[in-house]
């Protein structure tokens, strides 16, 4: 028979267990190429909600992006970790990247809460992103495995039909789409994108043709 300690004991055990032991938030896109925007994203989501760590998660062919202004996955990837390279909070998953083909949120998802199911994962988003979610695939399914996190947008709403923890972070208007431009025409990237980025850029001579 079971003292009331061992009943306490046994009820707290199995709570603990049930508490996911890690906090990751994730950060996917292209990244073609990553910015600054997208580290100061990082930072200020992983500092605010205390998270162990902001993995920078490459898509492999985005089903809402024209593939033919994607450069190559491989490129990519290794943009993105000379960006994150210097911070011990930022670490790149690849998931997307090796299972290739179309990348749905809620196939990524499922799969790391299969594979990592004590992690507890936080989603982040732009706040003008926030709108479109219910156009998401499985996005009755997806916010049962991801906590979303919107970082507030000057102009938009900070309401959702789901759940999402809002965070405020400094706005930086930099999108991929004018790094491109701007390098395309051989104007300077120069403070809108990490220098060792810039260097891998103009080594592989990425994004010199115009869109």
């Amino acid at each position: 028979m079971q003292t009331v300690n061992q009943t306490a004991t046994k009820v707290l055990t199995e709570t603990v267990t049930a508490i996911p032991h890690r906090r990751v938030g994730i950060l996917g896109g292209t990244f073609n190429p990553p910015h600054l925007g997208h580290l100061i994203m990082a930072q200020q989501v992983g500092d605010q909600l205390g998270l162990d760590e902001v993995r920078f998660m490459p898509d492999a062919q985005p089903p809402h992006v024209d593939e033919k202004k994607t450069i190559a996955a491989r490129d990519r990837v290794n943009m993105v970790q000379a960006a994150i390279a210097d911070n011990p909070l930022f670490r790149l998953e690849t998931t997307e990247i090796k299972r290739g083909g179309k990348s749905y949120t809620y196939d990524t998802m499922k799969q790391l809460k299969a594979e990592h199911p004590d992690t507890q994962y936080y989603f982040i988003i732009g706040g003008d992103m926030v709108d479109y979610l219910h156009t998401w695939y499985h996005i009755d399914d997806l916010v049962k495995l991801v906590t979303f996190v919107g970082i507030k947008r000057t102009g938009y709403p900070t309401t959702s039909a789901y759940p999402v923890i809002w965070v405020d972070a400094p706005l930086i208007d930099i999108s991929s789409t004018q790094i491109r431009t701007k390098i395309s025409h051989g104007h300077t990237v120069r403070y809108l994108i990490p220098d060792a980025v810039a260097a891998y850029i103009e080594e592989h001579q990425l994004y010199e043709q115009t869109d």
